[in-house]
């Protein structure tokens, strides 16, 4: 790809400033029209050494509003980045919607200055490339525009530029030992870029060369791109508002019996045998030894820096906050954190839905309990309406994709849903109801949830059966009898601390 690219190519002054003077006040309109319609704009600039990232990312926010972006200049890990799965850093700095994110560098240091340097194995590159494929197509499936730059001089100029910073005390800090280093084994590195840019190259997320020894060609062809990509999206925005629905479909609707598929979908709920109970007294002594167990597992976790990822779902009143409180009550209070998940706010709507939950995900040697999680999309979501069909159905693939990623990072990944029957749930509803210091726990939404007992069930029979992984578990917990789940969900997170322990 590189080999191909025409680097001696110019643009003289005074068409240059013709150009600018035209797609100056296009960008800047862009920039309003995005923010009016709600579109996330990711700008990525790679490329190699004294390429002129750093000044054309200074001339393409020259003429947008300052309060509208913000510019990421992505380094070597720190010591609390590295105790976070490797896209954490960068899902946590993804714009809201409206506003523009640029990057300076980004997850693409991971393949190619770190590869550069040894410090991934062979699978380790091919995994990364992976993740990045997934993570950028979760964004721009959820309507983010992502502009991929690459920045591309020849070995002879990017050494002429070198010397030039180091002439300089004013400059020479710019240059280190790797960027020469890169320099004298240029075509190797290249190569690594070429592989890079072949690897993650995509529809969705297509990559633009950017021959950048002139700069103000480099310039004006930054702007043409982006002010072209932007266009498109800002088009496409439009034509969906006009139309009235995301992804509208048109041609004639087919018409079947709303009980063609009665009795052939696929159930794990209907086998779970609700009957299973413990005494007080067995509850009581097994609690005891679990509770000791998990106190000493706690602390090799730390020890060991290995997270945990503890998922909670279930039907309301099902005993989640019971079985989150047993298992939290012999676990070192510093070591852990009891996320509760509600509807989102006004700032995690303006987010990709993923984003609050990569925000409280545990570093390396804690453990994050979800009280509710992010599957809340393929349920309340998908049967109230809150996203489209064609969202919900893709969150699957986006959900194991994200899982993929903890467990890769080294993260224990466990996701229960307790179960019980409508009857149970009934009497657990007029119990709160009639006792004063559980009202606060039941309300009328609990109460209409009730009447789509159905449709959940059918959602939760195909969450599980979508997104039961042998990295990424869910546990089916039957609850009818607390005691029972209660031990259950202890020992569950106990014989998965053991076994990884073990290994």
């Amino acid at each position: 790809m590189l080999e191909q690219i025409d680097l001696t190519r110019k643009l003289g002054k005074e068409e240059y400033q013709q150009k600018m003077e035209e797609m100056e006040p296009a960008l800047a309109r862009l920039q309003r029209e995005c923010k009016a319609l709600g579109i996330p704009v990711i700008v990525v600039f790679e490329g190699f050494g004294a390429s002129g990232k750093g000044l054309q990312i200074n001339k393409l926010i020259h003429p947008l509003d300052p309060r509208g972006f913000e510019v990421f200049a992505i380094k070597g890990e720190n010591e609390e980045e590295k105790m976070y799965p490797f896209l954490w850093r960068f899902w946590i700095r993804t714009p809201e919607k409206g506003r523009i994110a640029i990057f300076d560098t980004s997850w693409y240091r991971k393949v190619s200055v770190e590869r550069f340097d040894k410090k991934m194995s062979k699978e380790e590159l091919a995994y990364s490339y992976q993740e990045i494929n997934t993570f950028e197509r979760a964004l721009t499936d959820d309507g983010t525009v992502l502009i991929k730059l690459f920045l591309h001089i020849s070995k002879k100029e990017q050494k002429k530029r070198f010397e030039k910073l180091l002439h300089s005390k004013e400059t020479a800090w710019r240059v280190n030992d790797e960027d020469l280093k890169r320099n004298k084994e240029y075509e190797s590195y290249k190569a690594m870029n070429e592989e890079m840019l072949e690897r993650t190259e995509t529809a969705c997320a297509p990559w633009s060369i950017i021959e950048a020894e002139d700069r103000r060609f480099a310039t004006a062809k930054i702007f043409s791109e982006v002010i072209r990509i932007l266009n498109e999206k800002v088009k496409e925005k439009k034509e969906q508002k006009k139309a009235g629905e995301k992804g509208e479909k048109g041609g004639e609707e087919v018409k079947v019996p709303e009980d063609f598929g009665e009795g052939l979908d696929s159930s794990v709920l209907s086998k779970v045998d609700l009957s299973l109970a413990y005494t007080k007294e067995e509850y009581k002594e097994k609690l005891k030894e679990l509770q000791e167990r998990m106190s000493l597992l706690h602390g090799e976790l730390y020890r060991k820096k290995i997270p945990v990822v503890l998922g909670f779902e279930g039907w309301d009143a099902g005993g989640k906050g019971g079985a989150i409180k047993r298992l939290t009550e012999a676990m070192d209070p510093r070591g852990y954190l009891v996320s509760p998940t509600a509807a989102p706010d006004a700032t995690e709507k303006s987010h990709h839905y993923l984003w609050r939950f990569w925000k409280a995900m545990p570093k390396a040697g804690h453990i994050t309990i979800f009280d509710r999680t992010w599957y809340g999309r393929v349920m309340v979501e998908r049967i109230e309406g809150f996203c489209t069909r064609e969202e919900w159905q893709r969150a699957y693939r986006e959900m194991n994709d994200m899982e993929a990623s903890l467990a890769h990072s080294g993260a224990i990944v466990l996701k229960f849903w307790l179960q019980i029957d409508k009857d149970e749930q009934e009497r657990r509803f007029n119990e709160r109801m009639e006792n004063p210091e559980k009202q606060w726990k039941i309300t009328d939404e609990d109460w209409r949830n009730r009447e789509k007992w159905d449709l959940y069930e059918e959602a939760v029979n195909e969450m599980i059966l979508k997104t039961s992984t042998s990295y990424a578990p869910w546990i089916i917990v039957e609850g009818n009898n607390k005691y029972y789940a209660r031990i259950k969900v202890l020992e569950s997170v106990v014989r998965a601390i053991e076994e990884r322990l073990r290994e």
